[in-house]
Formats: structure tokens, sequence, C-alpha cells
């Protein structure tokens, strides 16, 4: 029944996710409030669903409810209550249920609090953010299902992967979760400012605190799980670190650099292709460390099980990849900056050096990271 239940309200998630997007799309190209409200409305659905279709796996999880391929995988009848909750970011199916109920909330978050602010930007900020939706809600309903039964009922499950059996993975993926689906907020209301051909400072304005949010998360994850490692992995030196935990610091490290440069923006009406740059790069960044925790890629005691979703990660980074790029060149005189460096010695060039020293940095990693 739990199983049952949850791939119904999975698939009803995925459903108003997609019409979401097309009544957006159709209301902007008409003009029509009717159909954006009601877009609007699709995407807000979607939070309350999956946060049902959560609580479902995590009731299985507690009753040790075996018949789910997922619970007996993870879980196992000895283990203490707070891990089994724990488990349900503790696999590669659960861990994207998890995700798809947190950007949910961060979108459902953003429709609620900016709907009347931002009314032109709003149907291209439903496209955008309704895609990443998509996207995930894909993978979740139709190849990672968490809610596919076993042909055989076992007796006992598996148990959580002993790695992850410590107090620091209670909350380091959530922060980590948390920081990564935040910056999706941002990167759909630069795209829809481009979309909506607002080329402006009013993005900016609006996603200032959806930006440190998700950076101050993203921060507190990276540092909780480099605890974690070191308590449990001795891992020593930062060198030694996991590849998983680089490709979390490099989302950062773009982050970082965009929170310096859109003061600029802000204050001077400068780096406003710079600051699009860095937004779209943060989130490609993001999507391409999901890419390589869950695709087997690169070894790690992070990564999940190699599976057959690695394709769907490298092309949804290409679509999405290609689709900023279109938006950007075609919006690009509306991107020039108003006003130019007066001299390279001048606070503004300092905090342009500071940004190259910061790409520079995530340069490295990337190579160091990925290369081998």
């Amino acid at each position: 029944m739990i199983a049952d239940i949850g791939y119904l309200t999975l698939f009803v998630a995925f459903l108003c996710a997609v019409y979401a997007v097309i009544a957006a799309a159709y209301g902007a190209r008409k003009h029509d409030d009717r159909w954006v409200r009601s877009a609007r409305n699709g995407l807000i659905a979607t939070f309350p669903l999956l946060l049902l279709a959560a609580g479902l796996i995590i009731a299985a999880l507690l009753m040790g409810d075996f018949s789910i391929a997922y619970v007996s995988k993870v879980s196992s009848r000895g283990m203490p209550a707070y891990l089994k909750v724990t488990a349900l970011w503790g696999g590669q199916a659960g861990s994207l249920l998890f995700w798809n109920l947190l950007l949910s909330a961060f979108t459902a978050a953003a429709m609620l609090s900016k709907w009347r602010e931002q009314k032109e930007l709003m149907p291209y900020v439903i496209i955008v953010s309704g895609m990443t939706q998509v996207f995930f809600l894909l993978i979740s309903t139709f190849v990672e299902d968490p809610f596919t039964r076993n042909a055989v009922i076992p007796a006992d499950g598996n148990g959580l992967n002993p790695l992850l059996r410590h107090p620091g993975m209670i909350i380091h993926p959530p922060m980590l979760y948390l920081g990564f689906v935040g910056f999706t907020i941002p990167y759909s209301f630069a795209m829809a400012s481009l979309m909506s051909k607002q080329g402006g400072d009013n993005w900016i304005h609006t996603t200032r605190r959806w930006t440190l949010v998700a950076w101050l998360f993203l921060g507190l994850g990276l540092i909780l799980g480099g605890r974690w490692a070191y308590d449990v992995l001795g891992w020593g030196g930062y060198w030694g670190w996991d590849p998983v935990e680089n490709a979390s610091l490099m989302p950062w490290l773009a982050g970082t650099a965009f929170l310096h440069s859109v003061m600029i923006q802000e204050k001077m009406r400068m780096f406003k292709m710079w600051n699009m740059f860095l937004i779209v790069l943060t989130y490609c960044l993001v999507i391409l460390g999901t890419f390589i925790v869950r695709s087997g890629v690169i070894s790690s005691v992070h990564a999940f099980a190699q599976s057959a979703i690695g394709p769907f990660f490298f092309g949804f980074i290409v679509i999405m990849f290609i689709f900023s790029a279109y938006w950007i060149t075609k919006r690009r005189d509306s991107l020039r900056s108003e006003n130019q460096l007066v001299s390279y010695l001048s606070r503004e060039a300092a905090f342009l050096y500071n940004n190259f020293l910061i790409l520079a940095i995530l340069a490295v990693v990337f190579l160091f990271t990925y290369y081998p």
C-alpha cells in the first residue's frame, strides 16, 4: 500500500511540474495571468506531494517494510530510529527524493514570497525552476524509483553503510543539499530577467538573500563533511580530501565570487555580463557535482553505486548550458555595463582581482579533481 501511494504521489508531482512549465510558457506568450497563476499553483503543489512521498518512505523505514527495495537496501531491524530516518538520504533513490523535496520547498517559498513584487519575471522563473524540478522528478519517477518492490521480501535489510553511521551524516547531507538547491533560485531569476527583457539589477536585489542562504548552507555542509571525513576516514591534508567534497567546494567558490561581484553591480552598475556568467557557472557546477556523485565516474566513498542516471545528468547539464548561453548571447546588449573601471587600483578593480583569484582556485580544484 505504501509503495503504491508513494509512487502515485511522485507521478502526480511530476505531472504538476510539467504542467507548471507548459502553462507558464503559454501564459507568458499570451500575456494571460490566469495561466501564469495556474502554473504557479501547480509548481507549489509539488511540495506537499513530495513531502507526503518522503514521509511515506520514512514511515516504511521506521516500520521495516522490506517489501520496498530501497528500505531493504539501506536499513535493518537492528538500526536505531534516528539512523532509519537519515537512511532517507543514505542511498541513491532516497537521496534523489530528498533533493526533490528540498528543491520544491525552495521553489514554493520563492513563488509565495515574491509573486506581487516580480510579476513580470515570475512566468519565466516558473519555467526555469520548473525545468530543473521536472528533470529531477523524471529521474525519481522513472529511473530511480524509491518505491520499487522486491520480488522476494527478505527477512531483514542490509542496513546502512557503516561509514554513514555517524552523527555528522545526520546533518551534513541536508546542509549540502540545501546549498545546492538554493542556488537554483538566483539562477532562475537571472535567466528570467533575460527572457523577459528585464536586463537591469532587479533580479539581483530579489535574490540576494536566496544566494546568501544557499552559500551559507553549502559552506556549513562542507565544514561538517570535512569533520566527518577526519573522524571516520582519518583523511589528512586538503589534497587527501575526497573528490566528491571537491565537487561540492567548486560551486561554493563560484557562489563566493558571485556574492562579491554583485555588490559592485548594485552600487556601480558594472560587471553585468560577468555576474550573469558567475551565476550560470555556479548552477552548472551544482548539477555537475550531483552528476559526479551519482554517476560512478569518480571513485569515492561518498559516491553512490554506478547507475543508469549518469547520461541523463550529463545531457541535462549540456541542455542547461546551451539554454543559458543562448539567452546571454541574445540579450548581450542589455548586459553591457553602464560604467567602466576608472583605475586598476580602485575598489572595483580589487573586487575583480578577488574574483579572478577565487576562480583560479576553482580551476585548480577542477583540474586535479576531474583530470585523473
